[in-house]
């Protein structure tokens, strides 16, 4: 059971920065939850997933806070940024999951990411990353296996119960 394998990695990742997360020393970071019409399936939906750039590991496009803008609003920028997407961004967060963010050089932090949910009208062939990723569409059950984040999962599995209520 490979997705059983991938919680308990990322289980084990937490667990190595627990002390930090009780000090209060964590990283915050906004994320956006890309999502479109299924053009195969009508009344379904497709959740966008990026590559990181480091580990190659399925992630959704986020990023630290951006001085004067809103949370929603950094979730925004950066799926333009790292995934050339345009469309409507909803103010109150979905969700949130933690992992563990690699720092630069020896060392990591736990991360809290906030998740909005952005309603995908367009993706554009030139942005700020582009070559640095991959992009893919996903069903929200195949999105949901290819993160490690068991939090992650657990959020992309009620996505469509989510995308209802927007």
């Amino acid at each position: 059971m490979p997705a059983d394998n991938t919680n308990r990695s990322a289980l084990s990742e937490l667990m190595k920065v627990s002390d930090q997360r009780l000090k209060g020393k964590v990283i915050t970071q906004y994320a956006a939850v890309c999502v479109r019409p299924n053009p195969e399936a009508e009344n379904d939906i497709q959740v966008l997933l990026i590559t990181s750039r480091g580990s190659r590991r399925w992630v959704i496009p986020k990023g630290c806070r951006i001085p004067r803008k809103k949370p929603h609003e950094v979730a925004r920028q950066e799926a333009w940024e790292e995934a050339g997407v345009r469309g409507q961004v909803k103010k109150k967060p979905v969700g949130h999951y933690t992992y563990v963010k690699k720092l630069r050089g020896p060392g990591a932090a736990p991360a809290l990411v906030q998740v909005h949910l952005l309603n995908v009208s367009e993706l554009e062939q030139d942005y700020p990353e582009m070559g640095q990723r991959e992009l893919q569409w996903f069903s929200p059950e195949e999105a949901a296996c290819a993160v490690d984040e068991p939090e992650l999962k657990t959020l992309l599995r009620g996505i469509r119960k989510l995308y209802k209520k927007a």
